[in-house]
């Protein structure tokens, strides 16, 4: 059995919206069907012809339009990928919702957490599922990090430390150039944050899904390039649950850097470290002993870890088959309710991800703006 599924967004050659496609059909799990891809219908319809969506009248002006008459279809969408700005992702993910339709967002889910907790409430009295695409937390390997981690591996954590340095706002700002720049940086449709809510939160996610552990409190301070009214770079001091300090880098103006995701876990047995230019690797420092390099899809692996790779041993998989697993574990539970089939271990990104994403970028534009204070996720 496969899935129906429609996009909002993606089109017009945007990066973003062929990444979720790929994505959501990579294990034939789902097919597209639907889509409002672009406001521009001549270029809607291309992207439609391009991406193989065979009925011509499932190509939407707009999203209201698609939720409106995909609901009403006997083979309407089993759910829809939204893959546009972070502005109109409330209105859009409201809507589909209130459709009886099941969601896929990209992150940051919404502006405000006010937001986010409206369309939580929605798919919990709806029986939805709303799947968040933070990729850095789907690839195989941070499994087997999280197992090794809860096994006790390298024994209660005591600090954790991670930096995400990129330079293409920086980059895109001096070149003037950049439409891409130009949403992030206004408040309007950005939100209240650029530079912690586009990239930090892909950091607040990644280390959960590692660790496990419960993000408490926050100290923030935001760097602001050339006076601009979001911020380009944070520093921001973590506590976690029982006391456990941490401590995190964005930026989007560090030269040089593309996306240099770095997590290190600390413990009192040992560490762990995970790089996004090694994605397919961790290494492992046991206490006082040589550092070990753990790849995925080994038969030293955990079955955690394994049951998210596809290729054989020795072949590389990276950011394409990371948002396939998001899709595969969000398509397999949308299949298990139809069913009544096993859902699996895996567990993708959800909507109450997303609320703690909010909560993190909300309690940091807090902190910065009382000074750099210390301010509760849960006050």
């Amino acid at each position: 059995m496969k899935l129906s599924f429609g996009m909002v967004g993606g089109g017009n050659g945007a990066f973003i919206g062929n990444v979720h496609r790929r994505g959501a059909i990579m294990d034939n799990l789902a097919e597209l069907t639907a889509g409002c891809f672009t406001r521009d219908m001549e270029k809607n319809r291309k992207t439609a012809d391009e991406w193989g969506v065979a009925d011509p009248s499932r190509v939407y002006a707009n999203f209201r339009e698609m939720a409106e008459a995909e609901s009403k279809r006997r083979d309407g969408i089993d759910f829809v990928s939204i893959v546009t700005p972070t502005d109109t992702h409330y209105e859009i993910a409201k809507c589909f919702l209130e459709h009886g339709i099941n969601v896929v967002c990209d992150k940051p889910v919404c502006l405000t957490l006010e937001e986010g907790l409206e369309l939580q409430k929605i798919a919990q009295e709806k029986g939805l599922e709303f799947g968040v695409t933070y990729t850095y937390a789907s690839y195989a390997i941070i499994r087997q990090a999280r197992e090794m981690i809860d096994a006790g591996v390298i024994g209660n954590i005591i600090k954790i430390v991670a930096e995400y340095p990129q330079d293409w706002l920086i980059v895109s700002t001096v070149a003037q150039k950049s439409d891409q720049a130009l949403w992030r940086l206004d408040p309007k449709r950005a939100g209240p944050s650029a530079c912690c809510a586009d990239i930090g939160t892909h950091l607040e996610a990644l280390i959960a899904r590692m660790t496990g552990l419960k993000l408490e409190r926050v100290m923030a301070r935001f760097t602001h390039y050339k006076g601009s009214v979001l911020e380009h770079d944070i520093d921001v001091m973590l506590e976690y649950e029982g006391g456990v300090p941490g401590a995190m880098w964005a930026s989007q103006i560090a030269s040089g850097n593309d996306c240099g995701v770095c997590v290190r876990v600390y413990g009192d047995k040992g560490a762990i470290e995970w790089r996004h230019t090694q994605p397919m690797e961790i290494k492992y420092t046991p206490l006082a002993k040589p550092t070990r390099t753990i790849v995925a899809n080994r038969e030293y692996n955990d079955a955690a870890c394994t049951e998210q790779c596809r290729l054989p041993a020795g072949h590389p998989e990276g950011f394409y088959e990371a948002f396939g697993n998001i899709y595969h574990s969000f398509c397999i539970h949308l299949l298990a309710r139809k069913t009544g089939g096993d859902p699996g271990t895996f567990r993708h990104p959800t909507i109450e991800d997303g609320i703690a994403g909010l909560r993190f970028v909300d309690a940091c534009v807090k902190s910065d703006k009382q000074g750099n204070a210390w301010v509760s996720l849960y006050e």
